[in-house]
């Protein structure tokens, strides 16, 4: 399905797993070295410890450098968003559904879960947590400094 935007993903739990992953996909020929970019799936549950930037450091050793984070919440991007050239999270709507609505989104929906107003909210509380955190020259910054 070439004319689909699929990419390959990384799964594992440790490190070795992923790079054995990373492995099955060069034995299958599919070099991830020259792919546009490379999921990295599973890292949700762990991505405020040290284990994942290692992860991150193996894989572009390897010369995987273009790396999409599934599922990275703030404190994953502040750690290692400088080494990601994209990721996404439901963080926001995971949050959003367990608080009350924003003032005068009461009258529309139940909860902000879909909310592009608190969507918007938590985009300024990621780029501010990027920047306080020194990492500004990162892709994901870039990525949404004509967004703001």
């Amino acid at each position: 399905a070439t004319d689909l935007p699929i990419i390959p993903v990384l799964q594992g739990w440790t490190v070795a797993d992923y790079l054995h992953c990373a492995d099955l996909y060069e034995h299958s020929g599919i070099s991830l070295v020259a792919e546009p970019l490379v999921g990295l799936g599973s890292v949700c549950r762990r991505q405020a410890t040290a284990e994942v930037g290692i992860l991150i450091g193996c894989l572009r050793a390897r010369g995987i450098a273009r790396l999409h984070g599934f599922g990275f919440k703030i404190q994953g991007l502040v750690r290692c968003g400088h080494m990601l050239t994209s990721a996404d999270s439901m963080a926001w709507s995971y949050a959003a559904r367990r608080r009350p609505p924003l003032s005068g989104c009461e009258v529309r929906h139940v909860n902000c879960a879909n909310c592009p107003r608190y969507a918007y909210q938590w985009h300024h509380r990621v780029r501010a947590a990027l920047a306080a955190s020194r990492y500004t020259q990162s892709p994901l910054f870039s990525a949404w400094d004509g967004a703001s």
